[in-house]
């Protein structure tokens, strides 16, 4: 939701306040006294205008003028005080005690503002508001080294679930309210300025963000229909203030970058124990593996080796790389940054408001050529063309540059520091070791040219209709267009024949809508409604050109036809919607509100037969606090009950509802002949394919209690998702593979507590905590219907890992219990150090049918986070504390990194801190055996963890400061990120996990990469 003319709120309560004072004031004019003066400003140094000054105990008061200045005669100079006040501030009372110049910073009194919020296609007050919507407090985090805004919300909206990242310029995923979908559309619609946003996150420049509004059940993100089926964010970005004048921003600050963790590969002394450790069985005699073998010299000592069946033998030496301490990590590594500078300038008259912004962010990852750089430009114009009549613009572009390849990460981690990657003449060795693997630094040594290029606009105008007072007529125009270059070349590639690339992709979309606006007042009944028709058109296209087998490279990319092999691709599709909608509110006597809403889809994706659904929902708000027996109360502020129930849609994917093509080597023609490539069906058609639906009902309430310093809501909600899209598998000897269709059901049920409270509130000292707190449970209910064994019991789609009665995330495993030790009961197949697989169904035997389970689910238990700010004076710190937490088998991941010994392993590096199991350590985590059984087991750990994610200090200066400099606002800051994490799980980072639901986790395994800190320094100015 979006704070709107905050300052006409402001000035109509002035207007009220200044003719009532000039009375007052008059009355007063003959008293003498002592003049006081003073500037009032707001917690960002805004010149606050029309705030009311009174002398306490007297009818003498007075106003500030339009930056914020003031002037009042006092009777007493020694013992009167001022009170000053404003609607949407809390009041302060200063003692004059003698002075002549009293300067106030006015704190917001959210609670106590009705203000006017953004939800989708119009605004509400805040009061009206039926449905579960919230804000996020983007302005605590405006100092982090944040380059993507998604990274702001993380933890700061009860409900709103977004992960960690850990390379340069990337988008963290996004859910809200866990999954309500298989197969369906999994994504978070994105807003921006009232126009779906199909481009990244990434492309958007923070410092433009005025607001994030996160719209959560149906009945609120109704208006958006099936777009909308898996939450809706709704971003609105900055522009000029009414009457404010021209006012440039500047921003600049640097951060570094570095791991969150320690686990780096072993170097030589180490890597050498790690090799040996493995050898155990050779190294020492007798059945608990403690009597040294006075055969055994040491794998990588002189005249000492093991040969292909591990075996010793004298005239095997891997020992001729053993002067080599080779750091593969360290040099294929760095301490990144971020760097951002940002300028703007905003300012209005009375009938125009500007925004013009630039803004460069260079940003460095850990990894070599992890790079990202933004530049962005912004125009943001609205201007009243004449009374009742308004167009506007919002505008941006965003380059991004995302030149150069990474070396392979993996290799980096397990490539032997014995080895080394380059020759005497200082080439480099496309295989050090000898085998297949790459040298990790082949992947860095290309030339790779990577850019997107996104355009955004949106064009409106508003008029108000002059034949019926209240109604007024909306166009919006917005276009998103993105042009992506991927062109790259390396002298390494195709088995060293050299490869070069070009892949160019252009999407392009419009989306348009008319919205019809009603709003009257009639008495005690407060009336409005919404009526919109729009349209989206969706254009994609591709095309891709490839070589190999270069002679030379010496152009690279930008000569593809010398490479002995080409090959050449492309690609389109093109996707329309339309819909329409009708919402309409009720409230009577700012007690009862009314909200329903229905709405129209329809998408070219679906089947003939049902192109278009309906989306009906309805909400009922009761602001309780408004009752004569509430309005005298003490200690309740604002009480307001609501709930609603609506019907979602969710998308399929294009072309899922159509007989789909293949290509593959179809006939040999004679003897010998080349394999001919022919086209076949893949995919069976399915006219019926129809909407996925969710019902979903939530109740919520809000308050504002104890004069205001405790404020809040609760929301708990259930939403039951039917007619799954799901790609069942049928018998390929019907001559297809699978079928779109819809089967199954989901259930979703959640509770989510926000609570904001000043703890500490004076003139001096404010003490202000926010805690959020929010669990979902999602649970299969039904799948296909089919009872394939007769029992009367549904099945599972094991192969699928889904089963009925279990989450969408359910982890279907072999339990482990430990490790077999030395003297252990040791079943067949299995030795010391494998992991002792639980026999289910107790036969003797591990089996692949009976023993596995369900073992828990990636889904936590609960988040909760916490964020302090404390501001004394000038000076303001704080503190945002973020936790997921799970129990009783939630929100675990693989996290195994058992070894087995094999040729690979025995010249392998590992990173550090993994713990093995052997004779001398009995109790390691992780297994470590010379054979691998046949059904060897996993070991899945605990991601619970508390982080200290945010870290800001920031120091405002006064105005005597600022007026010796010529600066309207001047404020330094210093600011941390991801400073510390508290878990029990034995990895690069708890909280980042691979998107894709069938891979539990990444552990310390060879791919994984550690999620940055970083310390950032910088300023904030304008003038």
């Amino acid at each position: 939701m979006k704070k709107i003319n905050k300052l006409k709120i402001r000035e109509r309560a002035g207007v009220t306040m200044t003719l009532l004072l000039l009375f007052i004031s008059f009355t007063a004019f003959a008293q003498n006294g002592t003049v006081v003066t003073g500037t009032i400003t707001d917690a960002n140094n805004v010149p606050i205008p029309y705030a009311n000054i009174l002398e306490k105990g007297t009818t003498n008061g007075a106003v500030s003028d339009f930056d914020g200045v003031y002037s009042i005669e006092v009777s007493d100079v020694d013992t009167s005080e001022l009170v000053f006040s404003l609607i949407g501030f809390k009041s302060q009372t200063k003692p004059v005690a003698g002075n002549a110049s009293i300067d106030v910073v006015l704190q917001e009194d959210v609670a106590n503002l009705d203000e006017v919020v953004v939800i989708g296609y119009g605004s509400q007050k805040r009061s009206d508001v039926t449905g579960a919507v919230a804000s996020a407090n983007i302005e605590a985090f405006e100092n982090s080294p944040n380059t993507n805004i998604a990274q702001s919300l993380q933890g700061t909206v009860a409900g709103l679930n977004i992960g960690q990242v850990n390379s340069a310029g990337s988008t963290p995923e996004i859910s809200i309210r866990g999954q309500v979908s298989l197969n369906g559309s999994q994504s978070v619609l994105i807003v921006l300025d009232g126009i779906q946003f199909n481009g990244s996150l990434s492309s958007l420049n923070p410092n433009d963000i005025e607001s994030i509004d996160v719209l959560k059940d149906v009945s609120s993100t109704a208006v958006y229909g099936a777009q909308a089926a898996n939450g809706v964010i709704l971003i609105t970005t900055k522009g000029g203030r009414r009457n404010q004048k021209a006012k440039i921003s500047v921003s600049s600050s640097y951060a570094t970058l570095q791991s969150t963790t320690d686990h780096r590969p072993l170097r030589r002394s180490d890597y050498i124990d790690h090799i040996n450790m493995q050898l155990y069985d050779l190294r020492f005699l007798g059945p608990d593996y403690t009597t040294p073998n006075p055969d055994y010299v040491g794998y990588f000592e002189p005249g000492q080796g093991i040969n292909a069946n591990f075996e010793l033998e004298s005239d095997t030496n891997p020992g001729e790389f053993s002067d080599n301490d080779y750091d593969w990590w360290g040099n294929g590594t760095q301490t990144g940054f971020v760097q951002e500078n940002e300028v703007s300038i905003s300012g209005a008259s009375e009938t125009t408001s500007y925004l013009v912004s630039m803004g460069l962010t260079e940003q460095e990852g850990i990894i070599n050529n992890d790079n990202f750089s933004r530049r962005s430009l912004r125009v943001n114009l609205d201007t009243n063309v004449s009374e009742g009549w308004k167009i506007g613009v919002q505008a941006f572009g965003s380059f991004e540059k995302l030149d150069g390849d990474e070396p392979h990460i993996s290799q980096l981690r397990n490539f032997s520091p014995l080895l080394v990657p380059f020759d005497e003449d200082g080439n480099l060795i496309p295989n050090p070791a000898g085998t297949i693997e790459p040298n990790p630094f082949l992947g860095q040594n290309t030339q790779d040219y990577e850019r997107k290029d996104y355009f955004f606009a949106n064009v409106y105008s508003e008029v108000d209709l002059p034949f019926i007072e209240g109604l007024s007529y909306r166009i919006n125009f917005g276009n998103n267009y993105r042009i992506e270059k991927r062109y790259g070349s390396s002298i390494y590639g195709a088995g060293l024949t050299g490869d070069a690339g070009k892949d160019i992709r252009f999407y392009r979309d419009y989306t348009l809508d008319n919205l019809l606006n009603y709003n009257r007042l009639f008495g005690k009944h407060d009336i409005s409604a919404t009526l919109l028709y729009g349209a989206i058109e969706r254009k994609d296209e591709r095309t891709n050109a490839y070589a190999s087998g270069f002679d030379r490279l010496s152009l690279g990319y930008n000569d593809l036809s010398v490479g002995a092999i080409p090959i050449i691709g492309s690609s389109s599709f093109k996707e329309t919607l339309n819909y329409q909608m009708l919402r309409a509110n009720y409230k009577f006597d700012n007690r009862y509100i009314i909200t329903g809403t229905i709405r129209r889809d329809g998408f070219s994706g679906f089947a003939a037969n049902e192109k278009s659904a309906y989306f009906p929902s309805g909400a009922l708000g009761w602001v309780a606090s408004n009752e004569s027996f509430l309005q005298n109360s003490d200690w309740v502020n604002n009480l307001k009950v609501r709930a609603s129930y609506g019907i979602a849609g969710n998308q399929t994917g294009r072309y899922t509802s159509l007989a789909r093509l293949g290509t593959k080597a179809a006939y040999v023609f004679g003897d010998g002949g080349s394999p001919a490539f022919g086209q076949e069906l893949t995919t069976l058609a399915n006219p019926n394919l129809r909407w996925e639906k969710t019902a979903g009902l939530n109740v919520g309430v809000d308050f504002s209690l104890f004069s205001s310093r405790l404020n809040g809501s609760i929301d708990t909600y259930k939403n039951i998702t039917d007619d799954l899209l799901f790609s069942v598998r049928i018998p390929y000897l019907t001559g297809f593979s699978n079928i779109q269709t819809n089967v199954g059901k989901i259930q979703n049920t959640g509770l989510e507590v926000s609570l904001t409270g000043d703890i500490v509130r004076n003139d001096n000292f404010t003490w202000t905590a926010g805690l959020n707190y929010s669990r979902n449970k999602n649970e299969i209910l039904e799948l296909t219907g089919e009872d394939a064994d007769g029992d009367g019991v549904e099945d599972d789609l094991i192969q699928s890992g889904l089963f009925i009665g279990e989450s969408i995330n359910a982890i279907y495993d072999y339990e482990t219990d430990g490790i077999y030790q030395i003297g252990d009961d040791i079943p067949d197949g299995y030795g010391i150090g494998n992991y002792r697989i639980v026999d289910q169904n107790n036969d003797g035997l591990i089996t692949q049918a009976d023993d596995r389970k369900i073992i828990g689910t990636r889904d936590p238990s609960y988040a909760i986070s916490l964020l302090n700010t404390f501001k004394y004076k000038n000076l303001s710190f704080s503190f945002f504390l973020n936790s997921i937490q799970g129990n009783d088998g939630n929100y675990i991941s693989r996290n195994d990194n058992a070894l087995y010994r094999n040729a690979n392993t025995l010249y392998q590096n590992v990173v550090s801190g993994i713990d093995y199991w052997s004779p001398q350590n009995p109790d390691g985590l992780n297994a470590m055996a010379p054979n691998r059984p046949g059904i060897a087991g996993t070991r899945y750990e605990d991601r619970s963890f508390i982080r200290l994610q945010d870290v800001n200090l920031r120091y405002s200066f006064d105005n005597n400061v600022l007026e010796s400099l010529g600066l309207d606002a001047l404020s330094v800051f210093i600011s941390g990120k991801n400073l510390a994490t508290w878990t029990d799980w034995n990895g690069f980072d708890p909280e980042y996990q691979d998107s894709d639901r069938n891979i539990y986790g990444v552990g310390l395994t060879t791919g994984g990469r550690p999620v940055l800190k970083g310390y950032s320094l910088g300023v904030n100015l304008s003038f």
